[in-house]
């Protein structure tokens, strides 16, 4: 194993194996992506009765609009297919800030759930109202299970990828 992946977890920790980029982000895109859709197929399941066909055709309607809910199966794999860029785009975004304010990697547990709050933000007040399906209601429940996922299911693994990166190439000690 060579010495230039391994870099101590913490001081005095074990070491840890250290991931390039692109694979920190295939990573955690599917870490990330996974968490956040069996939460959804949990939640809304169990609590409304919503397939995870009309889960994701929901997704898709945000790019084609309400026809996604009559398009069957290829708008539901549109919808999850969408969801996978969009939880790549949320990672990429926790490697860059990462890369240059080094908190978010360094300490996941305490900023990770910050960035994870940040996503919500941006998704429900910025992405979704432009999006095709436009503005929607407040409902409180959807609020707190939002902020919860965002928190524990995109937040800090995305942060938890971005402290196994090894960024540029490992320098020798000579």
């Amino acid at each position: 194993m060579p010495s230039s992946t391994l870099r101590p977890a913490a001081p005095g920790g074990p070491p840890v194996r250290r991931w390039s980029p692109i694979r920190a982000l295939v990573i955690g895109t599917v870490v990330v992506g996974v968490l956040d859709a069996l939460d959804a197929i949990v939640v809304f399941a169990l609590r409304s009765n919503v397939s995870p066909m009309r889960i994701f055709q929901g997704i898709a309607s945000g790019l084609i609009g309400p026809e996604a809910f009559a398009g069957g199966v290829p708008t539901a794999l549109l919808g999850v297919g969408l969801h996978f860029v969009i939880a790549c785009g949320i990672v990429a975004t926790c490697l860059a800030i990462s890369r240059v304010w080094t908190p978010l990697a360094s300490r996941p547990f305490v900023f990770g759930p910050i960035y994870g709050i940040a996503v919500y933000l941006v998704m429900n007040f910025v992405v979704i109202p432009l999006s095709a399906i436009g503005a929607s209601s407040f409902n409180t429940f959807a609020v707190v299970n939002g902020l919860l996922i965002h928190v524990v299911g995109v937040g800090i693994p995305a942060a938890l990828v971005a402290a196994r990166v090894q960024w540029g190439r490992p320098r020798h000690a000579s």
